[in-house]
């Protein structure tokens, strides 16, 4: 269904003059992603505007011809429609028609979203203020991640990075071509975990877990914010989401759990030597 959808969006958008790549290129647009569900989001986005666009062209058309060709200066008598049947189907049945069109695609995209059946990997994203948590379930493993921008650039008394307000201490890494579950929720206020290319926005609610799954297919660095308004540091709790090939996502996870086990030797040495 997805081919035909980007196919159908692609030709309309040649029609009306245009393509969905170029006006992607104008960064007007909701961007593609790295997700298959993102691409069929973005198809889907796409053939949906450009019914919306034809609807408009037809509609505002065909009432700016009548203003101009039917106008009373030029002796034009209005028709009379009152109880006529075939005007009552047709404007009943061409709009139950197009949003039936429009909503079989719309569902079996909306129902691959909920279907976080077979993952590979799992992953509790916790939000705080102002910073997350993330645990990889059943992998011993678990970090939180700040914010790294200084304080000097956000008070102006440093220069500011390419990657300002978009930068960590600690990235959720993930493999590339696994099928992740992510489980949101809050241990403060309500926020909202959004990666654009990832085409994934889900609220953290407190004491409520929400979930979705992601299947990222290009190794690379993604970014995002938290995208519910949480407080003084809302726009200080950036996400920053690093996809590594299989083989070096297990050496990268092979080596946390290392580092995990090593402070809890430690924890447990000092508390040794601290008892005695």
């Amino acid at each position: 269904m997805r081919p035909f959808i980007a196919k159908l969006a692609a030709v309309v958008g040649l029609a009306l003059g245009g393509s969905a790549s170029a006006h992607a290129a104008w960064g007007l647009n909701m961007p593609q992603g790295v997700t298959p569900l993102s691409r069929e989001t973005y198809d889907l986005h796409m053939l949906i505007f450009w019914i919306c666009t034809i609807i408009g062209v037809v509609v505002f058309g065909a009432i700016l011809i009548s203003l101009i060709r039917f106008r009373k200066s030029k002796g034009s008598v209005a028709a009379q429609w009152h109880e006529s049947m075939a005007a009552e189907v047709s404007w009943t049945l061409v709009p139950f028609l197009i949003l039936v069109g429009m909503a079989i695609p719309a569902a079996q995209t909306l129902i691959k979203m909920e279907d976080n059946s077979g993952s590979d990997l799992t992953v509790t994203i916790t939000g705080y203020q102002w910073n997350w948590h993330y645990e990889y379930v059943d992998e011993d493993v678990d970090f939180y991640s700040f914010l790294s921008t200084s304080r000097q650039a956000i008070l102006d008394e440093a220069p500011k990075g390419e990657d300002y307000l978009l930068e960590v201490d600690n990235r959720l890494v993930l493999p590339v071509g696994a099928k992740v579950r992510l489980h949101h929720t809050s241990g403060d206020v309500i926020h909202s975990w959004w990666v654009p290319d990832l085409s994934v926005k889900k609220d953290a609610i407190p004491g409520y877990v929400n979930t979705n799954w992601i299947q990222i297919e290009e190794p690379g660095v993604y970014t995002g914010q938290c995208a519910e308004l949480c407080g003084r540091g809302h726009g200080f709790m950036p996400i920053v989401v690093e996809a590594l090939p299989q083989d070096e996502f297990d050496a990268w996870l092979e080596e946390q759990k290392q580092q995990a086990q090593a402070s809890v030797e430690d924890g447990g040495a000092l508390l040794a030597a601290t008892r005695q």
